[in-house]
């Protein structure tokens, strides 16, 4: 594994573990990992001839609900019991297929702590998704969550695709959060909702996917040319090339 500091660019590699400004990035460069035990099928790399959408996506919570836990997951098909703390933000990236298109995320894990909260508007700031964290076992992450909902549909952009993740479902048997009404609360302000669980990989893949299907990745561009404010990056414009099967949804 090679260490090594470079600024963000919107092909870099698969997995970088940053310091807290989103602008300066100390990078460890690893290959794509194999699914983790007992996990759901992990997405795959694009495919040749493949449109390609890079989207900013947010990860928001309380210390402690499984945020990186989830991402990390995601990302490397693994899981770690003991997960140590965020500092500041982690930034990582993972590709999903959807039909013809590839949707790249480039994902930050944000730190839960109070301290870190003013931070917080520099990551969500032109994020196209957000992936708001709770705790099922843990009321207060619960109405934490609602508020940083709350923040997000006042400061973020219009158009955000917003989901709402309970996890550790897992440990089902000390709910405190009652399915039903985060449910009630996710369709009251149309957001996504999905418990999950990083331990078992339930849902975790499917929430991404979820997101990355509502994610505009034919908006018009505007009068200058450039890419609408709430739009993905395309990395491939027309390509002449026969489109090829990516992977399975």
């Amino acid at each position: 594994m090679e260490l090594s500091w470079r600024s963000p660019s919107p092909l870099s590699a698969s997995l970088h573990s940053t310091s807290t400004h989103p602008h300066a990035l100390w990078t460890t460069t690893a290959g794509r990992a194999m699914a983790g035990r007992g996990g759901a099928a992990r997405p795959n790399g694009p495919a040749a001839g493949n449109k390609i959408c890079q989207f900013k996506l947010v990860l928001l919570g309380e210390s402690a609900v499984g945020k990186s836990s989830l991402v990390l997951r995601f990302v490397k098909g693994q899981f770690h019991e003991y997960q140590e703390s965020t500092i500041g933000a982690a930034f990582l990236t993972q590709t999903v297929c959807l039909d013809d298109t590839t949707v790249k995320f480039e994902i930050w894990d944000t730190a839960g702590q109070e301290r870190y909260h003013s931070l917080a508007p520099m990551y969500y700031r032109g994020a196209q998704a957000a992936i708001v964290v709770y705790d099922i076992t843990n009321t207060d992450t619960f109405a934490r969550a609602k508020n940083w909902v709350k923040e997000l549909q006042r400061q973020a952009s219009p158009n955000i695709v917003i989901a709402l993740a309970g996890n550790k479902a897992d440990l089902a048997s000390k709910r405190a959060v009652e399915f039903q009404e985060a449910q009630a609360y996710a369709d009251d302000n149309s957001l996504l909702f999905m418990e999950t669980s990083a331990k078992t990989a339930m849902n975790v893949n499917e929430i991404f996917m979820a997101i990355a299907k509502k994610l505009p990745k034919n908006e018009p561009q505007n009068a200058t040319g450039a890419p609408g404010r709430n739009r993905g990056v395309d990395l491939q414009e027309n390509n002449p090339a026969s489109r090829s099967q990516c992977c399975s949804n």
